[in-house]
C-alpha cells in the first residue's frame, strides 16, 4: 500500500493529500509528529519533515514540490500541470507563489504562530507577526481575484496544482478561522468550488485534538 506521512494542518501535507486523491491514487495516511525526531522516520528521511511518500514500489519521495512532479510523470492520466508548456509555466510559478511567498508572509505568521508553536513548544504566540500576516493575507487574496476575473482556475479552465497549493494553504488558515473571506468574494466562491471537490472532503473532516475548527471551515456554503 501507497503510504504518506503527514502532519495535522501542515499546508504541504496537505498538497500532497490532495494531489494524490485527484489522481485516484489511494494511499494510507500516518501521522508524523516531527518534533519527535523519530529514529525510525529519520532513517527513511533524514530532513525529518512531512510529506514523506512511499509508493507501492517502496520508492521514498520528500517534498512537496517533488512529490508533485513524480506523481505527474509516474500516473500522467490525470493532469493537474498543464498540456503545454507555457501553462506548466504558469501553474509552476503559481505553486511558487503559494509555497514560498504566501507560506512566508501569511501561513508562518498565522499557523506557524497559532498552531505550530504550541506543537513545537516553542513559546507563546508573538503578536506582531500575527498582525503582519493578517495584513498580508489581503493581498493574496486580492491577487486570487485579480487571477480570477479572466480564468475558471488560477491557471486556466483546468484545476491544477496551483489551486491545490493555495486552498492547501487557506484550508490550514480556515481551520483557525483567520481567512477574511467577506471582503473577497471572488476568493471565497473559488474557494467554495475547491472544498465541494470529494478530493477535499477528508480534509474537512479532520480533527486535530485539543483545537476545534472555526465555524465556517467544514461548510462548503459558508
Amino acid at each position: 500500500m501507497r503510504t504518506l506521512y503527514h502532519l495535522w494542518l501542515h499546508p504541504f501535507s496537505r498538497k500532497t493529500r490532495i494531489t494524490l486523491a485527484e489522481k485516484k491514487l489511494d494511499f494510507e495516511l500516518k501521522l508524523e509528529k516531527v518534533w519527535e525526531r523519530r529514529t525510525d522516520f529519520l532513517v527513511m528521511n533524514p530532513a525529518g519533515d512531512v510529506p514523506l511518500l512511499i509508493d507501492e514500489d517502496g520508492t521514498k519521495l520528500a517534498n512537496s514540490s517533488v512529490i508533485s512532479e513524480y506523481l505527474e510523470e509516474v500516473y500522467p492520466e490525470i493532469d493537474l500541470l498543464g498540456d503545454d508548456p507555457v501553462s506548466r509555466a504558469e501553474t509552476r510559478r503559481l505553486v511558487g507563489w503559494f509555497d514560498v511567498k504566501f507560506n512566508k508572509e501569511v501561513t508562518e505568521n498565522l499557523l506557524g504562530e497559532k498552531m505550530m508553536k504550541r506543537f513545537h513548544k516553542l513559546g507563546e504566540p508573538h503578536g506582531p507577526t500575527i498582525r503582519a500576516g493578517h495584513a498580508n493575507i489581503h493581498y493574496h487574496l486580492d491577487y486570487i481575484s485579480f487571477l480570477l476575473e479572466k480564468r475558471r482556475w488560477l491557471t486556466g479552465d483546468n484545476f491544477s496544482l496551483a489551486d491545490i497549493a493555495a486552498a492547501s494553504h487557506l484550508s490550514s488558515i480556515d481551520y483557525i478561522g483567520d481567512v477574511p473571506w467577506a471582503d473577497h468574494k471572488e476568493a471565497r466562491q473559488w474557494y467554495a468550488r475547491v472544498k465541494s471537490r470529494p478530493s477535499f472532503r477528508p480534509l474537512l473532516e479532520e480533527v486535530i485534538p485539543g483545537f476545534d475548527a472555526s465555524a465556517q471551515y467544514r461548510n462548503v456554503d459558508f
